[in-house]
């Protein structure tokens, strides 16, 4: 029965169903629309606080751990268990909106009474689900509830693609007020619903000055048997489950596949959920935490008792909300009736639907829905509310019945606004900054204190994009900073330079054009070029245009002239049409100066002639005329007309400027943005004219980046952390570095302290490396408000980890277009290299990708390297390259590549495809180019999901977590993987003995070393010693060492170089991220230290730094743990923390360090003379005895001991180096005692030379040492060695 149960839930019918109340499911409609329905039943409306404040909560959290999917599971362990409840009950779920529900119990008139008990019972049972349990994250929830009861009406409506129901009538408005009156864990009756209901049964307390009444409980007789009463009650309701399937929370679970039925309920779901019903999705993929643009909508009526006389007007209504929002990728996600009006909830933005200019689109088609709707008959007021930012978008509810949602601040902020700014589009300040719309558009409105909404900002009216131009509105956005220098754009601004001055000595037109992409800072480099370009003899006239431009006929030019005739200034009309006599009268008769009227907004009597012009001829004659005034005007002076925003650039305009650098010499400098569409034939001429220069935009450089930081700062240094994150992150895009740094400043992530002079501060560890990055010297002229000595620095708060901050909400909209614009398959291999990390190897992503051939990948990687979605390099050098510069600006020759011919062209662009496609192959390391986009799709990964891939990238990981074949393999810390059981891969090294012996394999090969004697008894340590004489006996002791070991065939070092740096950040790196994500903390630490170990041994100090303070976060968190391996972890912890401090010439707290790494290790190194002279004692014995056993056979040391005895080695090692550079004569007995213990500690291992078996999964052999003369002489004695790591290879 189970096994049917769950194939019935898997069809798609039941699926669709799962989204729909049974009033739709089973529902017998007219197909026409509206239509209306009548009926009588009880209502239920349910409010639960608490949610929106937690969804904020979530929205603004620091870290991209604290998803969405977390917010989906709290959010239905509590709307679950209502809508259970509710079920149980025979309830019938009608709709979901946000953090509220509304339910029915439709039944014949008669049977209302009986009902309305069952619904007060089911009311007050939700209301003790809530008294007993605990919140979670912090959450009080709480639930009001409101009862009404009566005659109910249904209204269907919509078109031929969605269809949406109502329900409406007096009752429905009873509920909502009822509920309004309710406080929380209340339920109110309203006063219809208390006519109606057996009043024995209750027992009530009236509320002051209302006809509705309060509940307290129910008192039924004693005899009173409710099982009874309620089985009684349920055979009333048409669909509650019973018989067979009384086990069922709802029968709709069990509906037989019915396509007809399937087709008409599809009408009333979105289409991304029927396209995740199709693709057999789970129910929390489509949850996020998503930047969107709220459009509420609000109609009140004439008259609003008459469903036939409103539905018509909603219908009307609907099917242009539905027409509009289509156009703009937006959606209606629910349709409610809402205090005495129909509302529209409808948003831009939901998963997959992400498109360009989101709230520019939303404002429009707001204005759109407001213009219509005013004019549809019965329709009274439009109230428009329209807000921007994170919501949570998902489904909601219980797996039976279930909607997609939206909840959150934005959401509740658009509500209010529509409801307390009546017949208005309003809009907040996020949708009124990121509209890109003139300002003039917009009126800031007086402020009102709107329930539940804390503090709105401020609230502004959208009043149409069609209202008329106002001169001296089109300047340039930035205002020039003289304390603010153009960073990083000196080549840009060179082109300029050049053609000014070739403009200036030459007689023709030159236009120059910078292209490049929002936030490149064309605008700056403008800005900068209109204060460069001032002078004698010549004009410097600069505009910015705005989306509405490219709409409005001749705007650039209307805008130009106006400017050129000093209309721009004027107030008023009058003053205008005075300035415009004086300068056209000679130029233009009398009776035709009425043609200005329309383009400059004046007044001239309109004459008989121009009265019976066409618009084409009109248009020809203002050109005409504007040719003249401007060949007029350059006689006197040269003009250098600058457009910012030069994509909307009107289709006439584009023409006209393309006559006029034909005809008069003019300087044309314009920004723009990549055209989305192919551009106008006058736009391409200008492109390929042999005078115009065609710049596109490069990223600023990292230093360019810095700069900028400190400059917006205030401060001389910031930390390399930060410096790295911001270069990185940026991408060298100074939009991008001013969105990171709000969002670090929003999460009080940064910390401005007096910069400490050096000598002064006392040196710790964890200012060990405080060397700020510092701006270049150049840029010290430039920095304000500090007096030398008050100087500041800025820092990171404690405990912050840069890495795993969510992305800024502005960014992650960019990169959720960019993803929505992609087909689903180029979508999934994003959001699987997502999961891989921000470099990753084609390998690796071909091991994750599910279900794809190898062609498939290299085909979709080589279309996303085009896009500039990756990028792809050959080994890891030349990644490091890339990364240390960004790609420069450079000049494109339009007019070269137009002289192609357009099949040549056609043909060029599969060509480079398929080498794109053949460079991919090559190229096996892959990038992403920004680090948002990585970012934004790892967070669209359920939790289940991410653990499940960063597993498989683990598996595949380990195999290859050693050092190159150069380097003998092996780890990085030499015989660290004896201590830790890291392995996920289950095949084990004894079970492949296992297996191999079993098969009649040999699996050990023994490396043979050949007898040469050591002597017997030694005087290496003899007192009265010169220095020089210690020396060649130790390097003599290590001689013999040497000597036995006779290399094998095997070991042959192969001949290609060191590929460990390359292993180290494509497999070591991201392992040890993997395991963090996977929450395998003590083997994420094993792989940190081993990537310490890897940046000492090629020479990186900073960075073995950076992964040491990532290790000891790991280590806090298992302090707890007591076993050997985790000492043993800790020692080598401490002792690579010593090897950074003796690197970093900082010797004290080497020293401190290493002790600490000894004495875990059990090898205490004395701290006075007294205990120095016993412990001296102690080692001479010790190293007698070592050699005085060497000729008797001994079994070697464990693999553990090994790996115990070599970090002893190492930290004796740094300790003898440390004492010999210090002159103090006591210290010479510290170095003297060092290398004692070091030489008795290698005598410890001396055995296990004699004989040693290969691990062949280790690849290395597990005697710790590989030393040579030549190494140890210069490292011991001239104290030139790093570390250990070049004492033991």
């Amino acid at each position: 029965m189970s096994t049917r149960r769950e194939e019935s839930q898997d069809r798609a019918i039941v699926r669709i169903a799962a989204h729909l109340p049974d009033l739709i499911v089973y529902g017998d409609f007219s197909p026409e629309r509206p239509s209306v329905d009548y009926f009588d039943g009880v209502l239920m409306f349910v409010d639960i606080s608490g949610f929106t404040a937690m969804t904020e909560k979530f929205s603004t959290a620091m870290y991209m751990d604290r998803g969405a999917e977390q917010l989906v599971e709290i959010l239905n362990h509590y709307i679950s268990a209502i809508v259970e409840k509710v079920l149980i009950f025979g309830g019938d779920i009608l709709k979901f909106a946000g953090d509220a529900l509304l339910a029915l119990w439709k039944v014949e008139r008669r049977q209302l009474k009986n009902i309305i008990t069952v619904v007060i019972k089911c009311s007050l049972e939700i209301h003790g689900l809530f008294e007993t349990q605990e919140s979670e994250e912090g959450l009080d929830v709480r639930v009001k509830i409101g009862l009404a009861a009566g005659h109910i009406t249904m209204l269907v409506f919509g078109d031929e693609t969605r269809n949406f129901f109502l329900v409406i009538g007096q009752a429905v408005d009873d509920v909502r007020l009822a509920q309004n009156m309710a406080q929380m864990n209340d339920v109110i009756l309203s006063p219809n619903c208390w006519q109606l209901c057996d009043r024995s049964m209750i027992e009530i307390e009236r509320i002051p000055d209302q006809r509705a009444v309060k509940v307290n409980f129910l008192k039924p007789p004693s005899t009173f048997n409710f099982d009874e009463f309620f089985t009684k009650c349920m055979t009333f309701m048409d669909y509650y489950p019973s018989g067979d399937h009384k086990n069922l929370l709802r029968l709709a679970c069990m509906l037989e596949s019915d396509p007809e039925l399937e087709l008409s309920l599809q009408k009333y779901v979105m289409e991304s959920i029927l396209k995740q019903i199709d693709d057999k999705q789970l129910r929390g993929y489509l949850s996020e935490l998503r930047p969107v643009t709220i459009v509420f909508v609000n109609l009140m009526f004439k008259d609003q008792d008459k469903a036939e006389v409103i539905g018509s007007a909603i219908q009307d209504a609907c099917v242009h909300i539905n027409s509009v929002l289509r156009v703009s990728r937006g959606q209606i996600n629910k349709v409610f009736m809402f205090d005495k009006g129909c509302s529209f909830l409808c948003v831009f933005g939901f998963p997959g639907e992400k498109a360009p200019d989101e709230v520019t689109h939303a404002l429009e088609s707001a204005m759109d829905i407001f213009d219509f709707c005013s004019q549809v008959h019965k329709i009274h007021t439009v109230s428009i509310g329209v807000a921007s930012g994170i919501v949570f978008c998902g489904i909601v509810g219980h797996s039976v019945r279930h909607e997609y949602t939206v909840i959150g601040q934005k959401v509740n902020i658009a509500a209010r606004m529509m409801m307390y700014y009546p017949g208005t589009v309003t809009c907040d300040s996020v949708t009124y900054n990121g509209s890109n719309l003139p300002a003039y558009f917009f009126k800031e409105l007086p402020k009102k204190v709107m329930k539940g909404v804390a503090d709105p900002g401020p609230v502004y009216q959208c009043l149409g994009l069609n209202e008329k131009v106002m001169f001296g509105m089109a300047y340039l956005i930035c205002n020039r900073n003289e304390g603010y220098p153009l960073l990083g754009r000196d080549k840009e601004i060179k082109y300029f330079m050049c053609s000014m001055k070739e403009f200036l000595v030459s007689n023709c037109s030159r236009v120059l054009m910078y292209e490049g992409l929002s936030g490149y800072g064309k605008s700056q480099i403008l800005m900068e070029i209109e204060y460069l370009a001032q002078g004698e003899n010549h004009r410097t006239i600069a505009i910015a245009l705005t989306k509405i431009s490219f709409h409005q006929n001749f705007y650039t030019v209307q805008i130009f002239m106006a400017t050129v005739l000093g209309l721009d200034t004027c107030k008023h009309y009058k003053e205008r049409q005075t300035n415009l006599q004086n300068k056209v009268k000679t130029l233009l008769d009398e009776k035709f100066h009425c043609l200005l009227n329309d383009i400059f907004h004046v007044r001239f009597p309109i004459s008989r002639e121009v009265s019976k012009m066409t618009t084409f001829r009109k248009q020809k004659q203002l050109e005409a005329l504007f040719m003249k005034i401007l060949e007029q005007t350059v006689k006197e002076e040269r003009i250098i007309f600058i457009i910012d925003e030069g994509q909307f650039v009107d289709a006439a305009s584009w023409s006209f400027l393309e006559k006029l650098i034909r005809t008069i010499p003019i300087f044309i400098i314009m920004s723009l943005s990549p055209f989305v569409d192919i551009p106008c034939a006058a736009a391409s001429a200008i492109m390929k004219n042999r005078n115009t220069t065609y710049v596109t935009l490069g990223a600023v450089q990292p230093k360019d980046i810095r700069n900028k930081v400190c400059l917006d700062l205030n401060v001389r240094g910031i930390p390399k952390e930060l410096d790295t994150y911001l270069v990185e992150g940026s991408c060298g895009i100074p939009f991008y570095c001013e969105e990171l740094l709000k969002n670090l400043d929003h999460h009080r992530v940064l910390i401005f302290q007096p910069m400490e002079v050096e000598e002064k501060a006392n040196m710790t560890w964890n200012n060990l490396f405080k060397n700020f990055s510092r701006p270049t010297e150049e840029l010290n002229i430039f920095t304000l408000g500090k007096e030398e000595g008050n100087e500041e620095v800025c820092n990171l708060a404690s405990g912050v980890i840069l890495k795993n901050l969510s992305p800024p909400a502005s960014l992650k909209e960019i990169s959720l277009v960019q993803l929505d614009s992609m087909s689903l398959s180029h979508q999934m291999l994003v959001r699987c290299a997502a999961i891989i990390g921000l470099t990753f190897t084609t390998e690796l992503l071909f091991e994750v990708l599910p279900c794809w051939n190898m062609k498939m990948m290299i085909k979709a990687l080589a279309t996303l390297v085009e896009s500039n979605i990756f990028d792809c390099f050959r080994n890891g050098k030349e990644l490091r390259m890339a990364l240390r510069q960004n790609a420069a600006s450079f000049e494109v020759n339009y007019r070269s590549l137009s002289l192609q011919p357009s099949e040549g062209l056609a043909h060029g662009e599969e060509e480079e495809l398929r080498e794109l496609e053949s460079e991919v192959i090559e190229c096996h390391i892959i990038r992403f180019c920004r680090p948002m986009m990585q970012k934004t799709a790892y967070e669209l990964w359920l939790k289940d999901q991410k653990k499940a891939m960063h597993l498989k990238c683990a598996r595949f990981l380990e195999e290859n977590a050693h050092r190159c074949d150069h380097c003998r393999s092996g780890d990085f810390i030499p015989c660290h993987h004896f201590t830790v059981d890291i392995r996920l891969n289950t095949l084990d090294l004894d079970t492949i003995k296992k297996m191999a012996k079993s098969r009649g394999f040999t699996t050990e090969e023994e490396i043979t070393f050949s007898k040469i004697e050591t002597p017997k008894k030694s005087e290496l340590f003899a007192e009265n010693l010169s220095p020089e004489e210690i020396k060649e006996r130790i390097l003599s002791f290590f001689d013999i060492v040497i000597t036995k070991m006779r290399t094998s065939e095997e070991d042959i070092i192969p001949l290609e170089s060191c590929q460990c740096e390359e292993i180290l950040e494509m497999v070591i790196m991201p392992l040890a991220h993997h395991f963090v994500a996977l929450g395998e903390n003590n083997k994420a630490l094993y792989y940190f230290l081993e990537i310490a170990s890897a940046y000492l041994i090629l020479g990186d100090n900073y960075m073995a730094y950076i992964y040491l303070n990532e290790g000891e976060r790991l280590l806090r968190t298992l302090k707890k743990d007591k076993s050997w391996s985790h000492t043993f972890e800790s020692a080598t912890f401490y002792s690579l923390k010593g090897e950074v401090c003796f690197n970093m010439g900082q010797m004290v707290l080497a020293r401190k360090m290493l002790r600490k790494a000894l004495k875990l290790l059990h090898r205490i190194f004395p701290y006075n003379l007294i205990s120095l002279f016993l412990q001296t004692h102690v080692e001479k014995n010790r190293h007698f005895y070592y050699l005085n056993q060497q000729a008797q056979e001994s079994a070697p040391p464990g693999k553990r001991k090994l790996a115990q005895l070599y970090r002893q080695t190492a930290c004796f090692s740094l300790l003898w180096q440390i004492y010999s550079l210090n002159y103090f004569f006591h210290y010479k007995y510290y170095g003297h005692l060092a290398a004692m213990m070091e030489v008795n500690t290698a005598l410890e291992t001396q055995d296990d030379f004699q004989k040693q078996t290969i691990d062949p999964s280790a690849g290395v052999a597990v005697g710790p040492f590989y030393i040579r003369r030549a190494h140890l002489q210069q490292g011991l004695f001239l104290f030139r060695l790093p570390g250990p790591h070049a004492l033991f290879r």
